[in-house]
């Protein structure tokens, strides 16, 4: 890889900050969701499928410790060095319980002796002050960031997706952890319905004022039994992606965004990956991220591009 890279890569910037190399271990809590218990809605978002989300170690049978010990085990088999290990709660909604049960659960996670820290992922519309003072009273002895899920800056298309919130209860969910000093990410997908070219770049601006410290970027895939599936199958010319996509034409997208993203907002991610069984459409099929990640390097380095140069 290029050393400095042409963008902020979340990796290298948590090193910077941690002082080594991080691993996140994902976590299954079994905490649900507002938009699938009714309170919110029922069905969930349509181009939701959470088991397409969890690793194969994480077992809802299984504790937290369980779960840590199976995920640490995972990543040795694998070779992949960490000097930090963060436990990630990663699928469902991981604010959605009361506080007791949010502690415990957290505590669990941290008393483990080989856990640093805490990345806890959740909706916007499941964040509330008394939640957030447990957040930030955990952040003062140990590293701890939340990941929201934004997904899309335009409410109609959130509407469209059945999602739940609009986009001002992301702005102002990410406002009020950021006031409590914080990390705080956010996920966009990439390529939701009528949401073209044009309108994911222009997406950018409304990303940008909120001063994430990390973004991830998901294209969008389409699970199998999901309403999004059937959607996709009756009118596949409403995505941006009906069609598979190169590399290439994928990163020309990603380095455009990039290139209009501010620096200080660490990339985590430029694309996701699902077993193939779960899938019925994906528009990178068969392209491993880590190629991805580097022809997006390669090209903004050989063109003199930067994160945030078009700014």
């Amino acid at each position: 890889m290029f050393s400095p890279l042409p963008y902020n890569d979340y990796g290298e910037s948590m090193r910077r900050r941690l002082g080594g190399r991080i691993q996140k271990l994902a976590i299954e809590a079994s905490l649900g969701c507002p938009n699938r218990s009714g309170e919110r809605g029922y069905g969930g978002c349509t181009f939701c499928r959470n088991d397409a989300f969890s690793p194969s170690y994480c077992r809802t049978t299984t504790s937290i410790t369980e779960q840590i010990d199976a995920a640490i085990a995972f990543h040795h088999a694998r070779r992949r060095k960490a000097d930090i290990y963060l436990a990630y709660f990663q699928s469902g909604s991981n604010t959605y319980a009361d506080i007791e049960t949010l502690q415990q659960l957290y505590e669990e996670a941290l008393s483990h002796p080989a856990i640093n820290g805490l990345i806890v992922g959740t909706r916007p519309d499941c964040i509330d002050s008394q939640k957030l003072q447990l957040l930030e009273d955990i952040s003062h002895r140990h590293y701890l960031a939340v990941e929201y899920g934004i997904e899309s800056v335009y409410d109609h298309t959130l509407r469209h997706v059945n999602r739940g919130h609009d986009y001002a209860s992301a702005v102002e969910a990410i406002k009020a952890t950021r006031e409590r000093d914080i990390d705080v990410g956010g996920h966009l997908i990439i390529g939701l319905p009528h949401e073209g070219r044009a309108e994911v770049i222009e997406s950018i601006e409304h990303i940008n004022n909120l001063h994430l410290n990390f973004l991830k970027l998901h294209q969008l895939q389409i699970y199998k039994a999901t309403p999004m599936a059937d959607e996709w199958q009756r009118s596949p010319e409403d995505f941006l992606f009906h069609k598979e996509w190169s590399a290439e034409e994928y990163c020309s997208l990603v380095i455009d965004i990039l290139r209009r993203l501010t620096p200080t907002t660490a990339i985590e991610r430029f694309v996701s990956s699902a077993p193939r069984h779960l899938l019925l459409f994906s528009p990178l099929s068969g392209i491993r991220p880590d190629v991805i990640r580097r022809l997006v390097a390669e090209t903004m380095t050989a063109r003199g591009y930067k994160q945030g140069d078009l700014l």
